[in-house]
């Protein structure tokens, strides 16, 4: 089995109008709402990086400068911070700052679906494997989602690679579904893949989540630009025509998930992180009691 090349690029959807949020979406993207004292998008960034990920690609919309100019030298600040000796904070703006270079931004004119926002990366990628990470879906583990997805990427030769968790048959309606073939481990061959079916047309219970390590293939699949459930162009449609061409598996992780889009997951996020952190577990560990009495 030849080895695949390697991934250095991830993209990353932004262009999101966040309107399960409104209104505290009207000025500040959905992708900026803290999870205790990171963005959401950060920790995205973050399991980017540990994966070996070399350049950042964000595929963004209309009033979303904020982001960019989060992952950007804040030297005021940064002074500031310097002069009083706040090292703690100081570090804490710097550690999560790709290097100089390695970022880059994209315009999603429209919001025409997941498909269209990949699409408009094209040039940026150019004709390299690349991985996909949907802000939204913060996934929490010891070892990141997508270093145990490129783990995998690398044992089956290349091809898609896609995360994956079971879900309650009547939550299928929500996600992309795949008709499962052999399984090993952690891994699923992927045989098939339908984009928010009706729970009685799912083939199976196990739910595509939002990371994706994809092959430039895919964009011409996307350049057909033909739209499917919601009238958007999905994504998996094109995933989907590109089974038998290549390797395709799904991996299920041993990350937690919560879905930020979500008012009840993010909500979750914070508890589950807070309660992960050391300078603030106990007290809101206290809290999270008395409020259960």
């Amino acid at each position: 089995m030849a080895k695949p090349k390697p991934v250095r690029i991830a993209v990353f959807p932004v262009a999101g109008l966040g309107t399960r949020f409104l209104p505290a979406t009207k000025a500040v993207p959905k992708e900026m709402l803290p999870v205790v004292d990171k963005p959401v998008v950060q920790y995205a960034v973050e399991e980017a990086h540990e994966a070996g990920i070399e350049q950042f690609i964000f595929v963004t919309g209309r009033g979303k400068h904020i982001i960019e100019d989060h992952f950007d030298h804040a030297y005021e600040l940064e002074a500031l911070l310097k002069a009083r000796e706040k090292v703690k904070e100081l570090d804490s703006l710097l550690e999560g700052l790709p290097d100089s270079g390695a970022v880059s931004f994209t315009r999603q004119q429209k919001p025409l679906g997941l498909g269209h926002a990949v699409w408009c990366a094209r040039h940026l990628v150019g004709n390299e494997p690349f991985a996909v990470l949907l802000p939204d879906d913060l996934l929490i583990g010891k070892t990141g989602a997508l270093t145990q997805m490129i783990a995998v990427y690398n044992q089956v030769g290349g091809g898609i690679v896609v995360a994956a968790e079971e879900k309650p048959l009547e939550e299928t309606k929500r996600y992309g579904v795949i008709a499962p073939g052999a399984a090993k481990a952690n891994t699923v061959e992927v045989k098939g893949i339908v984009e928010k079916p009706k729970p009685a047309d799912a083939p199976s219970r196990l739910c595509v989540i939002g990371r994706y390590i994809l092959q430039p293939e895919i964009f011409a699949e996307l350049e057909r630009r033909e739209k499917g459930a919601g009238g958007e162009i999905q994504l998996t449609d094109s995933m989907a025509r590109l089974i038998g061409r290549m390797p395709f598996n799904a991996v299920k992780t041993d990350c937690e998930r919560y879905d930020c889009g979500d008012k009840i997951g993010f909500l979750q996020a914070n508890v589950a992180v807070g309660l992960k952190r050391s300078d603030i577990a106990s007290h809101l560990r206290d809290f999270l009691n008395k409020m259960t009495l």
